[in-house]
């Protein structure tokens, strides 16, 4: 369940869409008013004191309407010499990204000067065309990538994100900020942004591939090495060699909680707030929505209040 609530005029109204599962009971067409009611006071009880009975009414009797999916229209955006689309109509992102309005005024800014550096309406719309067509592909495809579900998700969202990250703290000057960092600046288009960042995968596979075939080459000389000044078979070394790094690791974990004169308590107190990488916190202990293999575009529905 996810409740959005902005501002909706300056007398403090609001408009809120409320995000549940497709096959979720209180989703669907002229549910119980009631049921609808649990779900506020269990799910979200800061905002069910806000909605009288009436308003709980008019959201259950609402049908659902879906999440808009990532499309956009290619390869021209105008149709004739005196007729464009823009906005919405180009380029459909989810609204959680924040790039729809501000690309849709954008739209309007290219559009503006386009009319402003050509002499003729058909130059206009056809410059506009070229410039905005391509950059409407590349957000939208920039945006899919961001919202695969599942373990795919890892590998096109969360994984590039810690690359990204470590390459860029490493060579600042050679490799980019991650891809939500280059969307926050102006100088930044979504072309480029593809671009840029499609050339720097390469460069981070290669310096991978690279460092991990040295580190196996490097581990497995060393592993000779001892070998024959121990005299023990190669198998036998490399076991140990493993052991002993995990051995590393499980004290390095422990070593937090071997203080002298710690009581049990302060154990686990160190244990249950995270500390000392111990057990989960119980305010961290909720999970969270697994939407592998389910399209997010069609699953999620939503009611206006």
């Amino acid at each position: 369940v996810l409740f959005d609530s902005l501002p909706a005029d300056a007398n403090g109204n609001q408009c809120a869409a409320l995000l549940l599962k497709r096959d979720d009971e209180v989703a669907q067409e002229n549910t119980d008013p009631k049921k609808l009611r649990e779900v506020f006071d269990e799910v979200l009880p800061q905002f069910s004191a806000l909605l009288d009975d009436d308003m709980i009414e008019n959201v259950a009797k609402k049908p659902p309407s879906f999440l808009p999916s990532f499309r956009y229209v290619a390869p021209r955006l105008n149709q004739g010499d005196r007729t464009v689309i823009l906005g919405d109509a180009i380029h459909t992102v989810k609204p959680y990204f924040g790039l729809g309005a501000n690309s849709a005024l954008q739209d309007v800014q290219i559009l503006k000067q386009s009319i402003e550096s050509t002499n003729t309406m058909k130059e206009a719309t056809h410059l506009f065309s070229q410039q905005r067509a391509a950059e409407s592909k590349a957000l939208v495809e920039i945006s899919r990538e961001l919202d695969r579900p599942g373990l795919l998700g890892v590998f096109t969202f969360i994984v590039p994100l810690i690359v990204d990250s470590i390459f860029n703290k490493l060579a600042p000057k050679i490799f980019s900020p991650n891809t939500i960092a280059m969307l926050q600046k102006r100088e930044n288009t979504f072309r480029g942004i593809r671009r840029r960042k499609r050339f720097e995968r390469v460069g981070q596979i290669a310096t991978l591939g690279t460092f991990f075939t040295a580190l196996t080459m490097g581990a497995k000389q060393l592993i000779r090495t001892l070998s024959r000044v121990t005299g023990k078979r190669n198998t036998t070394v490399a076991m140990s060699f493993v052991g002993g790094i995990a051995a590393i690791a499980v004290a390095k974990k422990a070593a937090v909680f071997l203080v002298p004169g710690m009581a049990p308590a302060d154990v686990l107190t160190k244990a249950s707030t995270g500390k000392g990488e111990g057990k989960e916190s119980p305010l961290r202990t909720i999970q969270p929505y697994n939407s592998e293999n389910e399209d997010l575009s069609s699953d999620f529905v939503g009611g206006g209040i």
